[in-house]
């Protein structure tokens, strides 16, 4: 690509970081935009290369999107392991205990979320129908990818995708699609309205949380650990490397073996798995494992911001073409629900402080921008643990609800 003249000639890969530095300028401004208190935050990212997605991916040569298509994956990815292996170093020195004494709520609430939304699901089903819809496997593959886009779950995406039939599988991406934009905006938006609904003291309830957290971190190592480099670049990637290698592991679910559906934690719940162990234990005789706070803050929003780009520019190049009205509602509905439910179950019946509550929703909903609003919105890193007790369960059960989804409709 030239311009002016020739005077300036762009590559592939010039053009493709330049399109992600400014994407993610224009979505830092966008996120910095507050409204009675409540801005997008990192998710203006998301917004920004959605939009770029819309309006510019489809103008590239042939050659360039094709290109782009790989390049963005490998962007996409990257962010993802930073982020959640940064989460999982964060939350890991109080997780385990933290699991250990509230293992029943976060296991339950989890379940409580994923169910609502396969049941919301089960409904819009019924709806269309009701409506005239009357391919129905082909709408079942349609439903399937909204609520894996509602849940911003790109396992359950994988798994809905290897269930349906060979020609449905189009279908269930552009589901994914439609349905993840409010799947990311919606999750972000209502975390930080929810304390405004409920005038919660911010302030108290920040509180509340560090104490709880105080109360099972891991007491300090006597003496002096040996670090392997002053950043902790190094217990950092190779937690990812591992983690990475589980997230490969498959366990088959049906009599086919591997050919067949098969379940694994994919590389977010790898790195998670990974990350966690490494900052439970936070070192390995007197060699330190833990990288500096500092580092892991930010790794975890650089991660952020690639995972957005990625994601972003990919799905607004498929939104315009698939969008219908009726699918989006679908996929508020999906969204709305869950979160609704599972923020009432978790106050009412569990009593789970507001803090705790709301990464547990941001875990059970798996979405991985709201965490880092809520991080932001409640000034502690202590929100992450709640996320990481309940986004195992939600992870393995909105697979699961997926897969039933399209055997049994």
């Amino acid at each position: 690509m030239e311009l002016f003249n020739g005077v300036v000639s762009i590559t592939g890969i010039t053009f493709l970081m330049f399109c992600i530095f400014a994407i993610a300028a224009v979505g830092y401004a966008l996120g910095r935009i507050t409204i009675k208190g409540v801005s997008l935050g990192t998710a203006g990212v998301f917004i920004a290369a959605l939009v770029f997605g819309c309006l510019f991916y489809d103008k590239l040569d042939a050659q360039l999107v094709d290109y782009s298509k790989n390049a963005l994956k490998i962007v996409e990815n990257i962010g993802l392991v930073l982020f959640v292996s940064s989460v999982g170093f964060i939350a890991g020195p109080t997780f385990f205990s933290n699991m250990k004494k509230n293992f029943k709520s976060y296991v339950t609430l989890g379940l409580v979320i994923i169910i609502a939304g396969g049941l919301s699901a089960i409904g819009c089903i019924y709806l269309g129908r009701a409506l005239g819809e009357t391919d129905y496997d082909k709408f079942t593959a349609m439903i399937v990818g909204l609520l894996s886009g509602a849940l911003t779950s790109t396992p359950a995406f994988s798994a809905a995708k290897e269930t349906v039939a060979p020609q449905y599988e189009d279908i269930v991406s552009v589901g994914y699609g439609i349905a993840y934009i409010f799947g990311v905006i919606g999750v972000v938006l209502f975390i930080q309205l929810v304390p405004k609904f409920v005038r919660a003291d911010m302030a108290k309830e920040r509180e509340l949380l560090i104490a709880s957290a105080k109360a099972a971190e891991r007491k300090p190592a006597k003496g002096k650990l040996i670090e392997l480099d002053s950043f902790g670049f190094a217990p950092f990637v190779i937690a990812a490397l591992i983690g990475i290698f589980v997230g490969m592991i498959k366990i088959p679910l049906t009599s086919k073996g591997l050919d067949g559906t098969a379940f694994s934690l994919t590389t977010t719940g790898g790195c998670l798995l990974a990350s966690l162990v490494f900052g439970h234990f936070g070192r390995a005789g007197r060699i330190s494992l833990m990288p500096q706070m500092q580092t892991l803050k930010v790794f975890r929003e650089l991660g952020l911001m690639l995972f957005l780009i990625g994601a972003g520019v990919s799905g607004g190049a498929k939104f315009v073409e698939n969008f219908q009205v009726i699918y989006f509602v679908y996929g508020v509905i999906m969204t709305i629900v869950p979160m609704i439910l599972g923020y009432i179950f978790a106050r009412k019946v569990l009593k789970i402080n507001l803090l705790n509550s709301l990464g547990s929703i941001t875990g059970g909903m798996t979405s991985t921008p709201a965490l880092g609003t809520l991080i932001n919105a409640s000034g502690t890193e202590a929100v992450a643990a709640a996320y990481a007790a309940t986004y195992p369960i939600a992870l393995i059960s909105v697979v699961l609800v997926s897969q039933l989804l399209v055997i049994l409709f």
